[in-house]
């Protein structure tokens, strides 16, 4: 894995649509073109592309030449008591492209409560976040990446990611951690 000051020039290995950072407009990488590696965290890469900042799924790691991120495993059986902290682990590796901390160590995770689906042994999990601005174009991509990983976790059969402002991010919100690894 890549430390965040490392950079790595590579060469895209079949076309690819990757997003803009911080619009979150579709961009496409052409086969051919050398793209630098800034970012590669969470099973995603933020690239550098004729100097456009993109995001690339970790599904789409092959197209530069990497291998797609392993998913975090859990039994199949997972007890309810499990899950929560298996979910908090979770969204430790979903990152913000443009900084090289997660969004839990970033302040950005509010809240996080499951709720029964009625007649199953599965749960709806129910995340309030927020970003770091409100006109972060990331957002959605940010929200999805969310969707994705938590709903590959064992008994989670639903989920609904509630974006809000309030209150309004600030760097205070911030583990001493992640504060410490942007030199704050």
């Amino acid at each position: 894995m890549m430390h965040r000051r490392e950079r790595e020039d590579v060469l895209v290995r079949r076309t690819v649509m990757v997003e803009t950072v911080p619009s979150g407009q579709p961009y496409e990488l052409k086969e051919g073109q050398i793209v630098q590696i800034t970012q590669a965290l969470g099973g995603s890469f933020t690239l550098v592309a004729q100097g456009q900042m993109v995001r690339l799924k970790g599904q789409d790691a092959d197209a530069i030449g990497k291998e797609p991120p392993q998913a975090i495993s859990a039994p199949a059986d997972l007890h309810l008591d499990e899950l929560e902290p298996l979910v908090w682990e979770t969204l430790r590796t979903c990152y913000d492209p443009e900084i090289p901390v997660n969004i839990v160590d970033l302040g950005l995770v509010y809240k996080l409560d499951f709720e029964p689906l009625d007649g199953s042994e599965q749960v709806r999990a129910v995340v309030t976040m927020t970003l770091t601005a409100p006109g972060c174009g990331m957002g959605e991509s940010i929200a999805n990446e969310v969707c994705d990983k938590i709903l590959a976790l064992p008994r989670v059969g639903e989920i609904t990611v509630n974006l809000v402002f309030d209150p309004p991010w600030e760097r205070s919100m911030m583990s001493e951690e992640a504060q410490l690894t942007l030199g704050l």
